[in-house]
């Protein structure tokens, strides 16, 4: 009972635990996926980063179709991880899961890191949380996604720690240099690596000690970091920015029409853990934590005011933006909320610190509050197995729909389909990857030219039936009934995927346009 209750104290011991903790639940993920149907991604974004990676590996240009340079990724720090696993020539899955798997521990260590400079009396409490935040469904999802959501997590929280620790010692200028690089590092990972990156001048600019040097320090720093990348973007599509920033916006631009404050309570409820749509149900365990979270933001509040500093409260902050930052430009909750993951970390954080500050103010027996802090631990932790397999069951069957769907097609394009054929597509993931055809992308991402017509089905009908292109492959949930009603096109071949059909979802279906 004493190992099980000072396990935390011993780094060695306590390392091991995450270790064979995120063997187990990354093991258990992909062994779900593969008895259910096979290995793969559950994104056709993550056949995206692939094919950068591996186009990259070959010939050292940013590209996604082969010859034509392209400012499409937005996190080009992971495909360079990625296009490793391809100078190395390791089987690229594994390699993304690997890579997937070093993020979900990197994220754990972060996790205890930032707790322990946060709350460094109650470290017992920060092994615990990190215990939960590994444990936390969506985000065993996202590692074994084969995208970079959980990298950026991490990296954000251990920018944020470094930041706790400069605060402590000011007189270390050196942290300064590292806190930039990391931010630097953040915005190549996403471009959501702008908000800490303004949190952090902000903490930096309250500092009254050298504060122009610091900041001064700072920004040359990050802009030693981002210049290349900015002046890639801008040669390549005129803006610092990757394409792909402005199509997503502008593809789902109709979801802005709800007023952002319904879009911003709407996602910071999915983001603690609550139902993606209306304000019943649960879907994950963290929304137990939800008044240790108000506690702890309040007392974090009083304190940073009391100090007049922005220490205590900044990673609140961060998550809190980040949701307000995409309720402002893209408000989904889709794909289990991959985009709002990076605050999940941090609400459960809270919320555990919030819950023992809130155990120690509680003025009631011992004996009861012990009974009520037992019952809520084993809740907490029945409703995370729970919500593990649930977990488990949906990344296999996103796994499943992406390899009979998207890799369905794209194999029969490879095989079937002439390689000068130019086709015109919305999801180019896997088609990118295995057909390597010319491709006109209906979602904007490496086709900037469509952004405009997006919003438009009979304009975008109008432009994809008098462009170059030769095929048509729709998507589920955008049959495109515009161009293929019009009677210019004549069907090729459709995946018929029973589970797509049975979800409400049109098949992935390959027409070709203007027949003779």
């Amino acid at each position: 009972m004493s190992l099980l209750n000072s396990w935390w104290q011993t780094p060695r011991l306590r390392t091991i635990i995450f270790v064979m903790m995120a063997i187990v639940l990354f093991g258990l993920y992909l062994a779900f996926s593969a008895s259910f149907d096979s290995l793969g991604f559950p994104l056709d974004d993550a056949w995206i980063h692939q094919t950068y990676a591996r186009n990259f590996a070959r010939n050292g240009r940013w590209e996604f179709v082969p010859g034509v340079v392209s400012g499409a990724s937005t996190s080009p720090l992971w495909t360079i991880l990625l296009a490793i696993g391809y100078i190395l020539r390791l089987p690229y899955l594994w390699w993304a899961y690997g890579l997937g798997f070093a993020a979900l521990l990197l994220l754990a260590f972060a996790t205890f890191s930032i707790f322990k400079a946060l709350w460094p009396e109650h470290q017992s409490a920060g092994a615990w949380a990190t215990l939960a935040v590994m444990g936390t469904w969506p985000l065993i999802w996202a590692a074994a996604s084969g995208m970079e959501t959980l990298l950026f997590a991490a990296l954000g929280l251990f920018t944020l720690t470094q930041l706790l620790q400069y605060l402590n010692n000011p007189a270390n200028h050196q942290i300064i240099v590292r806190i930039g690089i990391l931010s630097g590092l953040l915005i190549l990972i996403r471009p959501d690596g702008l908000l800490p990156i303004l949190l952090i001048f902000s903490a930096l600019a309250l500092q009254l000690e050298k504060r122009g040097r610091n900041l001064l320090l700072y920004g040359v720093t990050i802009t030693a970091v981002l210049a290349p990348y900015f002046f890639f973007n801008w040669t390549t599509s005129g803006t610092i920015w990757p394409s792909t920033f402005y199509a997503k916006q502008a593809e789902y631009a109709i979801l802005l029409e709800t007023f952002i404050v319904q879009r911003f309570v709407q996602l910071l409820y999915f983001s603690l853990g609550g139902a993606s749509a209306g304000w019943q149900g649960i879907s994950a365990a963290h929304l137990l934590l939800l008044p240790g979270l108000i506690w702890g933001g309040i007392v974090a509040l009083q304190t940073d005011l009391q100090q007049r500093q922005l220490r205590m409260t900044i990673p609140l902050l961060w998550a809190g933006g980040h949701i307000l930052l995409y309720a402002w430009r893209l408000p989904l909750t889709f794909q289990h909320g991959r985009y709002l993951m990076a605050a999940t970390p941090v609400w459960i954080i809270y919320g555990f610190a919030g819950w023992v500050l809130l155990w120690q103010s509680v003025k009631m027996a011992e004996r009861m509050k012990w009974m009520f802090k037992q019952t809520g631990i084993l809740t907490y932790a029945l409703l995370t197995i729970i919500f593990l397999f649930f977990g488990a069951q949906a990344y296999a069957r996103d796994v499943a729909f992406i390899e009979n769907e998207m890799v369905n097609i794209a194999q029969y394009i490879t095989n079937n389909i002439p390689e000068e054929a130019i086709l015109a597509s919305h999801d180019i993931g896997a088609i990118g990857y295995f057909a390597e055809r010319p491709l006109l992308d209906l979602a904007g991402l490496i086709s900037p030219e469509v952004v405009p017509y997006i919003s438009n089905e009979e304009a975008l009908a109008n432009y994809v039936l008098e462009s170059p292109a030769t095929y048509l492959v729709t998507a589920p949930g955008w049959p495109y009934e515009e161009i293929v009603k019009n009677g210019r096109v004549e069907l090729v071949y459709s995946s018929n995927y029973p589970f797509t059909r049975e979800n409400g979802l049109n098949n992935m279906t390959i027409y070709l346009l203007n027949p003779p």
